[in-house]
């Protein structure tokens, strides 16, 4: 029998934009159950989380130099990710790139990960998610049960 998909939102939601990846896994597990669903703070807590997972999909704020609240999918393979471009939201010690990278060389990245990424801008302690990532929340949503279904999503951005 397979383990049920693992969804991490990652974030702080005091801190505007960041509080996406949050926001986004408290959508999942509102509208789906059967799926594990984690918030955590930083992306390095996610590696003990996705050890020995098969499918996981993780939620975050990112920083790429696209439009606020544009979407971004990114199918985790044998490829490096960029830190360029997949930059966290600002508020990480340490990057959802970097966290995976990192994974990859210790050998405990799950079978399947997928980064599910929201263009954010605003992160400043205290203040309010932007109207441009909030709207994009729901669509975010669905792009994640869409993956923890199988299906192969349109992103509307990279990946």
């Amino acid at each position: 029998m397979t383990a049920p998909a693992l969804v991490i939102g990652l974030g702080n939601p005091d801190r505007g934009d960041d509080g996406a990846g949050r926001e986004i896994a408290r959508c999942v597990a509102a509208r789906r159950t059967g799926i594990r669903v984690l918030e955590l703070d930083d992306p390095s807590d996610a590696l003990d989380a996705w050890t020995g997972q098969d499918t996981v999909v993780v939620a975050d704020a990112v920083v790429s130099g696209g439009q606020v609240g544009q979407l971004h999918v990114v199918q985790v393979g044998e490829t490096r990710l960029p830190t360029e471009g997949w930059a966290s939201g600002g508020t990480h010690a340490l990057g959802i790139a970097a966290a995976v990278e990192l994974a990859r060389a210790l050998g405990r990245l799950p079978r399947r990960l997928v980064l599910v990424g929201v263009e954010g801008a605003r992160f400043t302690c205290g203040a309010p998610m932007s109207a441009a990532v909030a709207a994009a929340v729901p669509r975010a949503t669905d792009v994640v049960l869409d993956l923890v279904a199988g299906v192969a999503p349109d992103s509307g951005g990279r990946g």
